[in-house]
């Protein structure tokens, strides 16, 4: 109600999937579809809201811009708008992201009660799509066959009540932590100090932890769907994230595997270079001016 009048005669360039319905003179950031796409993961009201309101700004706004070209293809299909309309402009990684030194590490595995050298880390908000209960599956048939000073770490907050549904799960495997929420300065040692990540999120726009972790030279585990093999490339290792002994074998094959870990590891510190937030800041700002042309 109150942007349409404060940016009259103005471009409005809305960032966050969200903008004034009457406000033809804008541009929309989507990051993903999950609302469209999997409304059950998400309470009713929070749901409805955004199945009903991104099509109609789709429709209506100047132009888009979305993270993946995943994300594009969604977007063109749920909507019914031109490809033409629809930009892709991939996140970046911050400069914070970058291999740690040691003594960072330990004291990370101090901070969070990490009880060894030797773990591997999922870490996302605690909600339905993120897959957290096929990730303990994994993980209860590839512990037994792992050196016992091995663990998982689970770092996340939990998703608010009113947008993610609660997830069951019924029981939990020996060698698992949950850290809970980890403040952004201390990702980057958390990221470094593991021996891969754990990512086999169902349903992903981008995927900034998977970016995050190779960026500091720890290797992804991730889903081979959605978005997320864009962003991994040839560094990390893809699953199938309903088939929990893909996950399980590759969870082993990491942890064994050193020369593994070595070529994957400098295949992400190179591939992270690729995405800056200085290149999606030009890319955007290239956008907003032509949008600001029309």
């Amino acid at each position: 109600m109150v942007l349409p009048g404060l940016t009259k005669g103005h471009l409005l360039w809305s960032p966050a999937n969200t903008g004034p319905l009457t406000k033809g003179r804008q541009v929309l950031t989507v990051h993903d579809l999950a609302c469209l796409d999997h409304p059950e993961w998400f309470g009713t009201r929070f749901a409805m809201w955004y199945r009903s309101i991104i099509p109609l700004l789709a429709r209506h706004v100047n132009r888009l811009i979305t993270v993946s070209e995943f994300s594009k293809q969604r977007l063109v299909e749920l909507t019914h708008i031109p490809e033409s309309r629809v930009a892709v402009i991939p996140n970046g990684v911050d400069q914070r992201f970058h291999p740690q030194s040691a003594d960072d590490i330990r004291e990370i595995r101090e901070k969070t009660g990490i009880p060894s050298q030797a773990y591997l880390l999922s870490l996302s908000s605690l909600e339905p799509r993120k897959n957290l209960p096929f990730l303990l599956e994994a993980w209860g048939l590839s512990a037994p066959r792992l050196p016992t000073d091995v663990w998982l770490v689970i770092a996340g907050a939990e998703g608010k009540e009113n947008i993610f549904r609660a997830m069951n799960i019924r029981s939990i495997p020996p060698r698992v932590l949950f850290a809970g929420f980890v403040a952004d300065n201390d990702l980057p040692a958390l990221y470094s100090g593991a021996v891969a990540l754990v990512y086999p999120s169902i349903y992903e726009g981008f995927g900034l932890p998977a970016l995050e972790a190779m960026a500091t030279g720890t290797v992804p585990i991730v889903a081979h769907s959605t978005a997320l093999p864009e962003v991994v490339g040839d560094a990390g290792l893809l699953i199938d994230p309903v088939r929990v002994e893909d996950l399980a074998e590759a969870i082993i094959r990491v942890v064994e595997d050193s020369d593994l870990r070595r070529t994957l590891s400098r295949r992400g510190i190179e591939r992270g270079r690729e995405f800056t937030w200085e290149r999606a800041a030009d890319s955007t700002w290239r956008i907003l001016t032509e949008a600001d042309a029309d």
